[in-house]
């Protein structure tokens, strides 16, 4: 029961931190470490991916008006040509990230799961939403709707997702949103493209995960699951509608702040305490 507890608790983190540019995986590894599950290690490195999905089904709820291109208008099947044009823009954003994960999934694990880059990944990416924001502030976005990200846009965003790919700690959100801020795209639509991209992203990092442990769950494992999955769900709906109504009003340097200090916190307790 103790277990099922914690999987409640990692599923309101991951809900709350994936939306939020501030690094769902990097807290998620500093819970573990402060508050661990009493499962396998293998088993461990399935769910904090495969968690993501229930965050991941809140998106796609949320926004589906805008990312399903089919619509029934009288007695026919209409094809919105501009969410398919989305779609083929994210899945050139996709790429970088989805050939780092196929080939060194496992080598990235290897060097930078840990306490230590996490936390260098925080302050660092938070110093970086405060540059960007402080440099753009005054100025006025270049990209103020979905449909104007070009091709060329989706790229450039693409390739900073692959630094939160490479180090855990960076906060997918949180780099994608930096590379959209700094090639002068708005916060509303840097948000939501990113969103967006997670789609494709999560479901492929989540089965390459599934077809890497197996399906031979245990039925404590699939509670486990279960619970973290349904309990992100929930938490995100929240949390994206929030992050939408704040980000019309207020920069991202909150987050950049907030990223800073744990960042400090994180190594002081980790490398200097324990």
């Amino acid at each position: 029961m103790l277990e099922i507890l914690k999987a409640f608790i990692f599923g309101i983190v991951e809900g709350i931190t994936e939306w939020l540019p501030i690094s769902s995986t990097g807290h998620l590894i500093l819970l573990n470490n402060i508050m661990p599950m009493k499962v396998s290690e293998e088993f461990w490195n399935m769910f904090e991916v495969v968690v993501q999905l229930g965050a991941i089904l809140a998106v796609v709820l949320i926004f589906w008006h805008k990312i399903f291109p089919f619509r029934k208008e009288r007695g026919r099947i209409r094809t919105d040509m501009n969410i398919i044009n989305l779609w083929l823009k994210i899945i050139v954003a996709c790429v970088p990230a989805a050939i780092v994960g196929v080939f060194f999934d496992d080598k990235i694990n290897e060097l930078f799961y840990n306490p230590t880059s996490v936390s260098i990944a925080l302050i660092v990416f938070g110093i970086a939403f405060i540059v960007v924001e402080n440099r753009n502030r005054g100025v006025r976005p270049r990209v103020r709707k979905l449909g104007e990200i070009t091709y060329s846009t989706a790229l450039i965003i693409g390739i900073f997702q692959l630094i939160a790919a490479v180090f855990p700690g960076t906060s997918r959100s949180g780099a994608t949103i930096v590379g959209a801020l700094l090639i002068g795209v708005s916060r509303t639509v840097a948000a939501e493209f990113t969103f967006f991209l997670a789609i494709p992203v999560m479901f492929g990092a989540s089965f390459l995960k599934l077809f890497k442990f197996g399906l031979s769950f245990s039925g404590m494992e699939i509670a486990i699951l279960i619970v973290g999955m349904i309990t992100a769900f929930i938490v995100s709906v929240l949390v994206i509608r929030f992050l939408m109504a704040y980000i019309k009003k207020h920069d991202f340097k909150v987050f950049g702040w907030y990223r800073i200090v744990l960042g400090i916190i994180v190594l002081l307790y980790f490398v200097l305490i324990k």
